[in-house]
């Protein structure tokens, strides 16, 4: 059987972006950080990792993959996240009643704040 071990976020400036993604997530990073490589754990081991490779790449939009991150308060999350450095990205086919706010890193890797609070099965697993 398979699980998720670990997301890879391309990047190019690895300090600047192990700085957001530690406070976003509130991830610690696995030491040693490397030059061109940070793992980052989650703090109570349970979920993917993710991980940090500074890596040239092509920056393709609308991006193939992306992560959802699941948030009780989302407007305080979005907030939060915004003023790590995130942007919110606005699509025009967004529907007015979409549970998810479309923000991108300060590199502009897109994420999506998913509105959880109703959900009953919303943290990680």
């Amino acid at each position: 059987m398979l699980v998720v071990g670990s997301i890879v976020i391309r990047v190019s400036d690895l300090p600047a972006q192990l700085a957001f993604w530690t406070q976003a997530l509130g991830y610690s990073p696995r030491e040693p950080v490397g030059d061109d490589f940070a793992l980052l754990l989650p703090p109570d081991g349970i979920g993917p990792n993710v991980s940090l490779d500074a890596v040239p790449a092509e920056r393709s939009l609308p991006p193939r993959i992306h992560l959802d991150l699941y948030a009780q308060d989302q407007a305080a999350e979005v907030r939060r996240l915004a003023a790590l450095g995130a942007r919110e990205v606005h699509w025009s086919k967004r529907p007015p009643d979409a549970d998810y706010v479309i923000m991108e890193d300060p590199e502009g890797n897109r994420f999506c704040v998913i509105d959880a609070a109703e959900w009953s099965g919303w943290a990680r697993r």
